[in-house]
């Protein structure tokens, strides 16, 4: 395995050892707090590897998890908006690392869903959008014009956004939200 090429994201958990699709498999078919878990970690190591687009998808995995207001781990990690912000910030496509267009995806994933908690999902990717939208610069990372106008798509703004993580996210989920989106 190639040696860690960024610094640990401060937002994710840190790894003793690299998590890989063995561990991701072994999980099964279970989505809640140990697959959360595991995503968060694994996104933790697809950073260090210097992946970052890998990472910001497996935190795409983590916010499909089925997860209840309770638990003691998301208290600690919750979801994670304010990783996806970090690793936008850092920018590692300017070190050659490749970051994609997470704006482009997170319209495409949000237009695109289904299956289980599709609905908070959808919401989920509008808020990563939002995020995006205001982290990256529009001439490199554009929004996706030619779906928006050959499906008709609606991009929500910020305050349909907040309304939605508001009705149907988990407690509290709302306020880290607009706290990411803010600052």
């Amino acid at each position: 395995m190639p040696p860690d090429v960024n610094e640990d994201c401060p937002l994710l958990p840190s790894i003793e050892k690299p998590v890989s699709a063995k561990d991701s498999r072994a999980i099964g078919q279970e989505r809640g707090e140990s697959f959360y878990r595991m995503c968060l970690k694994y996104a933790q190591t697809k950073w260090v590897k210097g992946f970052p687009a890998q990472a910001l998808l497996q935190l795409n995995r983590a916010m499909s998890a089925d997860l209840s207001d309770s638990g003691e781990y998301l208290k600690q990690y919750p979801v994670p908006y304010a990783s996806v912000k970090w690793i936008l910030m850092d920018r590692p496509d300017k070190r050659g690392q490749f970051l994609a267009n997470p704006r482009r995806h997170w319209q495409h994933y949000a237009t695109r869903m289904s299956g289980p908690r599709a609905k908070i999902r959808t919401w989920r990717s509008w808020a990563c959008f939002a995020i995006a939208s205001r982290v990256l610069p529009d001439s490199e990372f554009p929004k996706d014009t030619q779906q928006i106008e050959a499906e008709g798509i609606d991009i929500p703004d910020e305050s349909k956004i907040e309304e939605m993580l508001y009705l149907i996210g988990l407690v509290g989920e709302c306020e880290k939200w607009k706290k990411v989106i803010k600052s």
